[in-house]
């Protein structure tokens, strides 16, 4: 059994990588809470696949193992891509998800709802120590509402509306959440070069 480390301190993005991994055959799936400590590189890319890939070397270099790890956020059409990889401290405390999503909103007061397109896009980075480095991409398209509606998920899925549905993201259940998101794609693209270690 290969133990891959999924190289995040988010809790919520953990638990959906977990589950979304779970199923695949081979693999004991770990987090940074099960090997020994080891400072966090500080996310200063310009984009999200080298902010991902900055993490998973770290990760890989530190443990020896198999690692994991994305960036993600939410670009918004009507501020020009922005938040973006600034998505977790766009208030300017990071992981604020209340202040962020406040602030998100403000800004977005006066956009008529037809201008209000958004997508959550997401760059997975698997790093073998010592092998391959791989980065792959996901985007589930939709749009921002007016006020915060469900209490599953995180970050800015209460004002996230997917395309083709009528529920806001944290509305939707884990499973519907998982075959759909950003993320779920990414690692759906992922999963060949895992199986490939």
């Amino acid at each position: 059994m290969t133990r891959v480390l999924l190289a995040t301190r988010n809790p919520g993005k953990l638990v959906e990588l977990r589950r979304m991994l779970s199923g695949v055959d081979g693999f004991e799936v770990v987090g940074l809470a099960d090997v020994p400590e080891f400072p966090d590189a500080p996310e200063t890319g310009a984009t999200f696949a080298e902010n991902a890939l900055a993490k998973a070397r770290d990760a890989a270099r530190e443990t020896g193992l198999p690692s994991v790890a994305d960036d993600s956020g939410l670009t918004v059409d009507a501020l020009n891509g922005m938040p973006g990889v600034l998505s977790a401290r766009w208030s300017g405390r990071h992981g604020d998800d209340r202040a962020n999503l406040d602030l998100l909103l403000g800004q977005l007061t006066d956009v008529p709802d037809e201008r209000r397109g958004a997508a959550f896009v997401c760059a997975a980075a698997l790093v073998v120590p010592g092998g391959q480095e791989t980065v792959v991409h996901g985007e589930w398209l939709g749009r921002i509402v007016r006020a915060p509606r469900g209490t599953n998920g995180f970050g800015y899925d209460p004002v996230f509306v997917p395309e083709g549905d009528e529920r806001t993201s944290a509305e939707l259940d884990p499973a519907e959440k998982d075959a759909a998101s950003h993320r779920a794609r990414a690692l759906a693209a992922l999963l060949p070069h895992l199986r490939e270690i």
